[in-house]
C-alpha cells in the first residue's frame, strides 16, 4: 500500500478519466466477467483496476488489454511478458536478483532457480501496452509500472495519476511509496518504490565548468523533487575538489564518508550557496510545476544521452515522464517521445532491432540540442 494513500477510485471518476482517453470505451465489465478473467488467466486484479474496467472497458489499436474479447493466448503473453524480460536478461545480459544466492555458472541452471523464484513474485497485470499494475486482490494505490525486460521505471503514481499522466500531460506533484515485492528493486534499489527514482546516469565531469554544472543539475533535480542519494552529492563534491572548484564546503562534502551521510544535503547546500548557484535556480512561477528547471534538465539529460553517460532508453523514459508528460507535452519533443516508444516495442526487444531505435534516440538528442533552446514547438 502507499505511503501517501489515494482515496479509493470510485465509478464516477474511473469514467471521468476514460472520457480522457484516446480510445473506444466498452460496456463495463462485470463481477461475473472480472472473476472470470482471474479465474481463467490465474491472477487477480488490484482493486482500483476492477473499478476502472468495470466503469468502462477500453479498446482499439491492440494496446489496451480486450478482456472480454481478446485473443486468450496474446493476453497471456502480456501477462507473461514482465517475467519473460527478466529470463532473457537472465540468459543475455548477466542480470541476477541478489537474494536468489550465488549465480550458477551454467546459463540453464540459473533460468531454472530465475524461473523457479519468478514464479513467486507479484503478478503484473497489463494496464495498456508496457504499463502495469501489481495484481494485489483489494489493494489501492500501487504505482503503474513500465516494463521493458529489467528497464523498469514508475509511470505513475497510482492508476488514476498514471491515466492523467499518460493522456493528457499532467501528472501529481508529490513522491510514493508502495511494497511490491520483486519488481521495487529495479525502481528503487530495495522495498519503497518512488516515483522519484534516482536518474540513472554515470556522473561525468573533465573541467571545473562542467563540475559546477554537475552540481548545478543535481540541485534542479532535488527541485523539481526528484530523488537523490547523498553518494551522489558526495561524488559531485569530490569530481569538482579534484577539478580546482573553489568553495569552503567543497572538501567537507567530498570527504563525507559513509556514515556520515546525514550530513550531505546540508554541505551540499551550503556549497551551493559557496558557488552563486542557490540565488540562480529558477522559479516555480507557472502553472507547469517547475517548468524553467525541467527544460534545462530535458537538456542536461540530452546531454548526457549523448556523451553515452546515461543509456538511450533509460534516459528517453526520464525525458518523457518528467519532461514531455508535464510540460504539457509540446511538439518539439514528440519526435523524441516516438522514438523511446519504438524503441520500448516489444517487437523490437524479441527480434534484436532494438540498438536501432536507441541510435535514433542518440541521433533526435543531438538535433534538439543543435537548435533553440528550449526547442520552438
Amino acid at each position: 500500500m502507499t505511503a501517501q494513500s489515494p482515496p479509493p477510485l470510485t465509478p464516477e471518476d474511473a469514467r471521468g478519466l476514460q472520457n480522457s482517453l484516446r480510445a473506444q470505451i466498452g460496456p463495463g465489465l462485470s463481477e461475473r466477467e472480472l472473476d472470470a478473467v482471474e479465474g481463467r488467466f490465474g491472477f487477480t486484479f488490484s482493486a482500483d483496476h476492477r473499478v476502472f474496467l468495470a466503469a468502462g472497458l477500453p479498446h482499439g489499436s491492440g494496446r489496451w488489454p480486450d478482456w472480454r474479447n481478446g485473443d486468450p493466448e496474446d493476453l497471456a503473453a502480456r501477462l507473461a511478458q514482465p517475467v519473460e524480460g527478466v529470463l532473457f536478461d537472465v540468459e543475455h545480459n548477466g542480470f541476477w536478483y541478489p537474494t536468489w544466492g550465488p549465480r550458477p555458472v551454467e546459463t540453464s541452471d540459473a533460468l531454472r532457480i530465475a524461473r523457479s523464484e519468478l514464479a513467486t513474485v507479484p503478478q503484473l497485470v497489463p494496464v495498456y501496452s508496457h504499463r502495469y499494475l501489481p495484481g494485489t486482490a483489494g489493494e489501492w494505490g500501487h504505482p503503474v509500472l513500465s516494463v521493458h525486460q529489467t528497464d523498469i521505471i514508475v509511470y505513475g503514481n497510482d492508476l488514476t495519476d498514471y491515466i492523467r499522466h499518460e493522456f493528457t500531460g499532467r501528472a501529481s506533484r508529490f513522491p510514493t511509496h508502495a511494497t511490491v515485492g520483486f519488481w521495487s528493486y529495479f525502481v528503487g534499489g530495495g522495498p519503497g518504490i518512488d516515483v522519484t527514482a534516482l536518474t540513472p546516469h554515470t556522473p561525468y565531469a573533465v573541467d571545473a565548468q562542467e563540475a559546477v554544472e554537475y552540481l548545478r543539475m543535481l540541485a534542479l533535480e532535488r527541485l523539481i523533487g526528484r530523488r537523490f542519494h547523498p553518494h551522489q552529492l558526495i561524488e559531485a563534491g569530490l569530481a569538482a575538489l579534484v577539478l580546482d572548484v573553489e568553495s569552503e564546503s567543497l572538501p567537507l562534502l567530498a570527504g563525507l564518508s559513509r556514515t556520515e551521510f546525514e550530513s550531505a544535503d546540508v554541505l551540499f547546500e551550503q556549497v551551493l550557496d559557496e558557488l552563486g548557484l542557490t540565488s540562480g535556480l529558477p522559479a516555480d512561477d507557472t502553472g507547469i510545476p517547475w517548468e524553467a528547471a525541467r527544460w534545462e534538465l530535458v537538456r542536461w539529460w540530452l546531454r548526457l544521452i549523448v556523451n553515452g553517460s546515461l543509456a538511450p532508453g533509460a534516459g528517453g523514459d526520464v525525458i518523457t515522464y518528467e519532461g514531455w508528460g508535464v510540460l504539457a507535452r509540446p511538439r518539439s519533443l514528440q519526435p523524441l517521445v516516438d522514438q523511446v516508444d519504438a524503441y520500448n516495442d516489444w517487437e523490437k526487444i524479441w527480434d534484436g532491432t532494438r540498438e536501432q531505435s536507441a541510435a535514433a534516440i542518440v541521433a533526435e538528442a543531438e538535433r534538439l540540442l543543435a537548435g533553440p533552446w528550449p526547442p520552438l514547438d
